[in-house]
């Protein structure tokens, strides 16, 4: 009843998200890293050292799970095992790869920047040699995806509404706080439109979608 597996929910609840796990098993060993992320149509990307071993052992191509939860809400009820939460979850499988071509790893190393902060990167000090050596960019394109999504709030047992306990939802919201300047700026030097949709008080996932949306426009990649 939860679960869902069309493209249009399982991207929406990814672009919602900066964070991920991805989770691979590497001679026999497990891990699990939580790292940044993002998509482009049906290929999943993030990045990490060039010195990582479970990055270098990803270039031939590896299994792969990757995982992004939102937690809604608090659910507290009036038994224990009817405690729950409202959340939002989609599991991503697939071959993880390293991208070594050169100029998709630059292509993809802009929009490791630019995907959540629209046209950031025309205005930075270009990465350098030793940078772009230093940072590997792995990609995963989404063989299978499923995505579990609970909106029930509270739900007891019948006979358990008449006990007198005291039951509520609570929601949950990551929200931006007051930005805080670099103390070395140079004098003059403003904040950009590429931070435009990143203001204090609003939910960190508005200005993730709404950042993507800007980023990829019409053509935005599905």
């Amino acid at each position: 009843r939860r679960g869902a597996y069309d493209h249009a929910t399982v991207h929406a609840i990814l672009d919602a998200a900066m964070m991920c796990h991805v989770s691979y098993v590497i001679d026999g060993q497990p891990y699990c890293t939580p790292t940044l992320f993002w998509r482009e149509g049906t290929h999943l990307y993030w990045h990490g050292s060039s010195a990582s071993r479970m990055l270098r052992n990803l270039s031939d191509g590896q299994p792969a799970c990757l995982t992004v939860a939102h937690l809604d809400a608090l659910v507290m009820t009036r038994s224990g095992f009817h405690h729950s939460v409202d959340y939002r979850a989609v599991m991503c499988f697939g071959q993880a790869r390293l991208v070594t071509d050169p100029e998709h790893k630059r292509q993809a190393l802009t929009m490791m920047v630019d995907r959540f902060y629209p046209s950031r990167t025309a205005g930075l000090r270009e990465i350098n040699g030793q940078e772009f050596k230093a940072t590997s960019v792995v990609s995963m394109e989404i063989d299978t995806a499923s995505a579990k999504i609970r909106i029930d709030g509270i739900g007891e047992e019948e006979e358990d509404y008449a006990l007198p306990i005291y039951a509520e939802r609570m929601p949950v919201r990551m929200v931006l706080g007051e930005v805080e300047p670099c103390p070395r700026l140079m004098d003059g030097v403003q904040r950009g439109a590429d931070l435009a949709a990143y203001q204090p008080g609003r939910a960190l996932e508005e200005a993730l979608v709404e950042a993507y949306a800007e980023t990829y426009g019409a053509a935005a990649p599905t």
